[in-house]
């Protein structure tokens, strides 16, 4: 199966880069070609920005609020009625299952858009703050909110709609403009966005979409360029550094949604424990998830029990995944052989560590010529090993026991990332505990923490500022004091 060509989308024309230049996009499942994507030039790349630029400071897009929305509005409407190819293009560009395809991939992103929608009726864009005498006189005070300019948003191939999503729209109902670029293995998925935004209508250099095969040209660009007012970035830690050093001369805005070494905390006293603890397998989307919960923290006095739960239920799935038609599949491949290979180099390290290797831990050769590696679970882990600190982004769970609620969550906070994280038990307990982990979003007992109305985003080296709900729309807007004198 082929995928259509992803084209650019700039200044409000789709069309191919400069010197028709296209990529292979190599499919997960296969490694082999699936469809071709522009690979822009420099110029094109410039032609975008330009674009941007001009249609934030020459058009009236900023202000008009409702013409705005309704424009956004009908552009996500086009997206839903797209649902099934937005699924094909997941599947076979981004490696996802079905399982996952029709949940994270796709309805994730279709749910949160109709939930940014909403949001845009919450943001408060004039606020009266009455009169106040200073200084002997009165003085009548009103606060705005209004678009910061020019949007750089960069985007990672894990679930490449879902952040594309989460950006987009809530940029432009701001009243930003934005240029996109979607990472290189995901390039379709960014560019049928521009398909999308030239049938809703969107005024021409609102949104702009640029695809590239070089790794680092095109957000180089974006984040260097002082026509571009804030970046909106999802990926790396290393990544999101070099984009705060690149926008410093300017001071540019930065919303970085960075790495995450996510704890999945287990109490003594949780139902269910056994289940609880077979849930904990990091086997959805090959677990290239950044809030994916990683480490499983278990209590000592029952951690053999655990280890024992693990054991059958990494044995129960190892026929239930890599499969491309079973609908209720939830693990593929992952994305390319470079990220397999780094996953498979920290096999080697935690073996050489001393951690033992409980399931998985190989290629799947089995599965076919795609990126495929069995889900993989270390115990007798150490919170100080790097496969216990370092973000693998792969089918890979370590399990670290605990000694009591305080020694729980200082493992839990021994981390430099700070994004998501689960706690299970008596609910009374696992609230107090999820309230001490410094962590952007936090499950209580299977409670879900993030959804496109809830803001998300991490502490420390997890990243700054806010994505999705309506702190995801206000991360794209400067605030204005004005005082008008009147007496």
């Amino acid at each position: 199966m082929m995928l259509p060509e992803a084209k650019l989308y700039i200044d409000g024309k789709l069309r191919r880069a400069a010197g028709d230049k296209t990529y292979d996009n190599i499919g997960p499942w296969t490694g082999e070609v699936v469809g071709k994507a522009a690979d822009a030039s420099a110029e094109d790349i410039d032609e975008a920005i330009a674009a941007a630029r001009r249609a934030f400071d020459t058009t009236d897009w900023s202000h008009q609020h409702q013409q705005r929305f309704e424009l956004v509005k009908k552009f996500c409407g086009i997206m839903q009625a797209n649902r099934e190819k937005l699924v094909q293009i997941a599947r076979l560009e981004a490696g996802s299952a079905i399982g996952a395809a029709f949940r994270a991939q796709i309805d994730g992103a279709l749910n949160g858009a109709k939930d940014l929608l909403e949001c845009h009726a919450k943001v408060s864009w004039e606020k009266d703050l009455g009169v106040k005498n200073e200084y002997g006189f009165d003085t009548k005070r009103i606060v705005t909110q209004e678009a910061v300019g020019v949007v750089g948003a960069i985007t990672p191939w894990n679930v490449p709609l879902y952040v594309n999503v989460g950006k987009v729209v809530a940029a432009l109902l701001a009243g930003c403009t934005v240029v996109l670029k979607p990472a290189p293995d995901t390039p379709l998925m960014g560019a049928i966005m521009g398909e999308f935004a030239h049938e809703a209508g969107l005024p021409p250099g609102v949104f702009n979409v640029i695809t590239s095969g070089h790794a680092a040209m095109a957000g180089e660009m974006l984040t260097r360029d002082p026509r571009v007012d804030l970046i909106s970035f999802t990926g790396s830690t290393a990544v999101g550094k070099l984009i705060m050093q690149n926008g410093a001369p300017s001071l540019k805005r930065v919303f970085l949604e960075l790495g995450g070494k996510s704890a999945y905390l287990v109490l003594d006293d949780c139902p269910n424990f056994p289940m609880v603890v077979a849930s904990s397998m990091v086997v959805f989307h090959a677990g290239q998830g950044c809030a994916y919960p990683t480490r499983l923290l278990v209590p000592r006095s029952r951690y053999q029990e655990a280890v024992k739960v693990l054991e059958m239920a990494y044995a129960g799935f190892a026929s239930k995944w890599g499969k491309f038609e079973e609908p209720s599949c939830i693990m593929g491949p992952l994305i390319s052989k470079r990220q397999l290979d780094r996953v498979m180099g920290y096999i080697e390290i935690g073996k050489q560590e001393g951690a033992r290797l409980l399931a998985g831990g190989k290629v799947a050769t089995d599965k076919g010529a795609g990126f495929f590696m069995e889900p993989t679970c270390f115990v007798d882990v150490d919170n100080k090993m790097r496969i216990a600190q370092e973000e693998i982004f792969g089918p890979v769970l370590v399990v670290i026991p605990y000694e009591d609620d305080e020694d729980a969550i200082r493992i839990a906070n021994d981390s430099i990332y700070g994004l998501g994280g689960a706690v299970w038990g008596s609910t009374p307990r696992a609230l107090a505990v999820a309230k001490r982990i410094k962590a952007g979003a936090l499950s209580v007992n299977g409670g879900m923490s993030i959804t496109g109305d809830l803001p998300f985003g991490g502490y420390k080296q997890s990243g700054m500022g806010r994505e999705w709900g309506v702190e995801g729309i206000e991360e794209f807007l400067e605030t204005k004091a004005i005082g008008i004198r009147v007496s």
